[in-house]
C-alpha cells in the first residue's frame, strides 16, 4: 500500500433517527483511520440532516484500509449516543487517487438509520528518490546575460 495523505470531506448527512425528547438532535461525527481520530464539530439543532463541509487529513502508511465513521448524537446529561456508523472501503481511492462525493448507509445494530456524504482524496507521499529537477518542474534559473 502507498504512503500519503488521505483527505476525507465530510458533507452532511440525512435520514438521521431524530430521538430527542424535547429538541432536535446535535450530531457529530468521529472519523477513525487506524489508531487516528478526528472528531466534527457538534452540528447542534440541526436534527436528521446536518450539514459539516469539514475536511479531515490522515496520514496513509501501512496495509489498513477502512476508514470508520461513527455519527454520534450529543448529550448534554448523559453519554453521548450512538446514532449509526459506516466502514468504507479505501482500497479504490488509494488505486484512482479520489472518489467524489459519495454517500454511504448508516447502520446500527445491522438496521439501515439514515445516510452520510463524504469525498476522498488519496494524495502519495512524493519518492525521495525522484529528487528535484528544476529542468522538469520550470524553477527558475538565474539568468547569465550580461546588463
Amino acid at each position: 500500500m502507498p504512503r500519503g495523505t488521505l483527505e476525507v470531506v465530510l458533507i452532511s448527512a440525512k435520514g438521521l433517527e431524530d430521538n430527542d425528547f424535547l429538541s432536535s438532535i446535535d450530531p457529530y461525527v468521529i472519523l477513525t483511520y487506524r489508531a487516528q481520530e478526528h472528531k466534527s464539530n457538534v452540528q447542534e439543532g440541526a436534527g436528521s440532516n446536518p450539514q459539516w463541509n469539514e475536511t479531515f487529513l490522515f496520514t496513509a502508511s501501512d496495509s489498513a484500509s477502512e476508514l470508520n465513521l461513527k455519527i454520534m448524537e450529543k448529550d448534554n446529561y448523559n453519554n453521548d449516543d450512538n446514532i449509526g456508523e459506516v466502514t468504507i472501503p479505501l482500497d479504490a481511492v488509494f488505486e484512482e487517487g479520489s472518489i467524489p462525493e459519495s454517500v454511504y448507509k448508516l447502520v446500527k445494530e445491522e438496521e439501515y438509520c439514515g445516510e452520510i456524504k463524504v469525498a476522498l482524496t488519496f494524495t502519495p507521499e512524493r519518492n525521495e528518490e525522484q529528487g528535484y529537477n528544476e529542468e522538469e518542474s520550470g524553477g527558475w534559473k538565474e539568468s547569465a546575460s550580461e546588463y
